[in-house]
């Protein structure tokens, strides 16, 4: 049990950290470190209006996952990651309706843990509010 929820943990925690770099250099640099530690990373950026992005961030979150081979062809392995996105989109929802969202998508898996990180930065104009949503599947 132990062993399962350190795995957990540090699968969330390169997520997070994907997702919050700031340039492809970072995310190349972050990439390759995880590697050594046999976590296999990814990172796509989004932006729009709340509503309207939900699914195409989910589709990112998908299409990244399988760019970087985090995951295979399988619904088994869609569905996990897919979920993940989706817990982690629903705990920023009441913050991001009706508001224009932007941001970075990390997603990270260690053995057969999945987790996806989505910083938001929400708002109007230059009155952002920020929010990281976390989800993790077992694959």
């Amino acid at each position: 049990m132990k062993e399962a929820m350190a795995n957990s943990k540090r699968t969330a925690s390169a997520a997070i950290k994907i997702a919050l770099t700031n340039s492809r250099e970072e995310e190349h640099e972050l990439k390759e470190a995880f590697l050594l530690e046999q976590i296999h990373v990814a990172a796509a950026d989004f932006g729009g209006e709340f509503i309207s992005s939900v699914s195409k961030i989910v589709e990112r979150a998908v299409v990244a996952a399988k760019r970087e081979g985090i995951i295979g062809e399988t619904h088994t392995e869609e569905g996990a990651l897919a979920g993940a996105a989706r817990e982690a989109i629903s705990q920023i929802t009441s913050k991001a309706i009706g508001l224009n969202v932007g941001g970075k998508i990390g997603i990270a898996r260690f053995g057969d843990h999945v987790s996806v990180c989505i910083f938001f930065g929400i708002g109007l104009l230059h009155l952002n509010e920020i929010a990281i949503g976390l989800g993790h599947r077992a694959v």
